[in-house]
């Protein structure tokens, strides 16, 4: 278990924490949180700015682990599994909770997870053949697009909401366009490990 294991780990153990935060029932247990009102129009609930700055944190560790892997040489084949389980743990496990507490549209959780799963069948798919499925380029920048725009949701799109910028929503959407944009490229990449004998007609 070395240092980039350990800051994947601790990611997965925080994606926990965030879901604790925005699922839990305060008002049931009879604990207030506290609310900030934004020019009188705005009624913000801090346990969002909570998750938010926990997500925060935990998204760095995602771009902090990948670096100390291979500046240090310590790239593991366990780094790499753990890896994608722990993102997809943390982002997803936010975007249907965002979703189901109505900030955004369900179609983006849809095709994003949708997306995340059939990437993955590739992965596993070309893995359990001894081919290794790099990342591509739309598929980082998708990955960059969902983290701040759900920064930015956690964070009620501020300061963007003051002057009617929606830009949390249009980054979500740019994620969305991304996932098919990535999708398609990772099978037209890896369609040779899915269907091998119709290539080899």
């Amino acid at each position: 278990m070395n240092l980039p294991n350990k800051l994947t780990m601790s990611r997965i153990f925080m994606a926990f924490i965030i879901m604790i935060v925005l699922l839990f029932p305060f008002d049931a247990a009879g604990i207030e949180m506290p609310v900030i009102f934004v020019n009188e129009a705005m009624v913000i609930n801090v346990k969002y700015l909570i998750a938010g700055v926990l997500f925060i944190i935990a998204s760095l560790t995602d771009f902090v682990d990948g670096y100390i892997a291979r500046k240090y040489n310590l790239v593991t084949d366990f780094g790499k599994l753990i890896d994608a389980i722990a993102d997809k743990v943390l982002v997803n496990s936010v975007l249907i909770i965002l979703c189901a507490s109505g900030f955004i549209h369900p179609i983006i959780a849809v095709v994003v997870i949708v997306r995340d799963s059939i990437v993955n069948s590739i992965k596993m798919l070309a893995a359990s053949k001894g081919e290794v499925v790099a990342a591509i380029k739309s598929g980082k920048w998708k990955t960059a697009c969902l983290m701040v725009g759900i920064t930015l949701t956690l964070f009620y799109n501020l300061p963007f909401e003051l002057w009617n910028l929606k830009v949390s929503d249009f980054l979500l959407i740019i994620a969305a366009v991304l996932s098919i944009i990535s999708g398609v490229q990772y099978y037209y990449l890896n369609r040779h490990i899915i269907f091998p004998t119709k290539d080899k007609k």
